[in-house]
């Protein structure tokens, strides 16, 4: 057994086709089959179920695609590793984001980090916290950057927090509601609201305020271009990081609202901010520089904060 025939394995469990597989792996059919039938005999056992055309794993099959994801994955660590121990030069650097950090902190500090390490592949996720907590347990990124709250309290994950970044709601120039002297939070609940992900507490006190059971934006979306699009071709309210659309609101294509009754934890919607990787697990060098990269980024603005 080894590695080679562990990664065809892997791909015949993906295209589920021999021929499919052999062709992803740029080798041919028969040497294929080859492979996979002497990993065979080195179990002792068929781990693919051929009489079905699914060729799906068998029982003892599925056991082994289970280690030998994490061989091949292990494997491609150490070599990443092994590359990058005397300089960063090499290698390959996977992490995730949240929509709130993505919007500037994050593409600065790629900026910063490709400028001093061009030779790094960065692979960068960007998706809600309860996803990117999943990639991380599956070890499909090093680290992430957003709301450090749902995983302070978990042993499973190390935090670092970063500079918390305050949300808002906002509208297009000439929505009905500017023409409002003072708004109030029925005001709010009058217009559908176009949001990211928002966290079971936030929810939980729109509901109370709503008076409804539980609350629900009419769109939830992590891509704030969509958001955005939808904010300005309707009379949609929008709730995003108020880092994510300074720039609109400074141009005056979107207006902030200000709402009279909103409790002073709803009107800031803040995200608290850190950096999330796996406890016990040492990170990449590629990983750490990234890591220094967006703290160091970070620290006027965290500095400001306390101030």
């Amino acid at each position: 057994m080894d590695l080679r025939q562990l990664r065809y394995f892997i791909a015949l469990n993906d295209y589920r086709s021999f021929v499919r597989a052999a062709e992803a792996m740029g080798i041919t059919q028969p040497a294929f089959s080859r492979a996979i039938q002497g990993l065979e005999q080195t179990f002792g056992c068929p781990l693919v179920d051929r009489a079905s055309k699914a060729l799906p794993p068998t029982p003892e099959g599925l056991v082994v695609l289970q280690h030998a994801r994490r061989l091949v994955q292990g494997a491609a660590q150490l070599s990443n590793d092994v590359l990058q121990m005397t300089k960063l030069d090499a290698g390959e650097l996977h992490f995730g984001s949240g929509p709130a950090l993505a919007a500037r902190l994050v593409p600065e500090a790629l900026q910063h980090f490709i400028a001093r390490h061009p030779g790094i592949r960065t692979a960068l996720l960007v998706d809600n916290g309860e996803r990117l907590g999943q990639a991380l347990r599956r070890e499909q990124i090093e680290f992430f950057v957003d709301d450090i709250r749902p995983f302070e309290a978990d042993p499973n994950f190390h935090t670092e927090p970063l500079s918390p970044r305050p949300g808002l709601f906002f509208c297009r120039p000439g929505h009905p509601l500017l023409n409002k002297d003072s708004l109030s939070t029925n005001d709010l609940f009058a217009y559908p609201l176009a949001s990211a992900l928002l966290t079971p507490g936030v929810r939980k006190r729109l509901a109370n305020l709503s008076g409804r059971s539980d609350f629900t934006p009419h769109l939830q979306t992590e891509h704030l271009a969509i958001l955005r699009s939808v904010v300005l071709a309707s009379d949609a309210i929008g709730n995003a990081s108020e880092e994510a659309v300074a720039d609109d609101l400074a141009a005056g294509r979107l207006v902030r609202l200000h709402w009279r009754n909103l409790p002073p934890a709803l009107e800031v919607l803040s995200v608290r901010c850190g950096v999330v990787s796996r406890s016990g697990y040492r990170l990449s060098p590629a990983a750490r520089a990234m890591i220094e990269t967006l703290v160091g980024l970070d620290a006027p603005m965290r500095a400001a904060a306390i101030r």
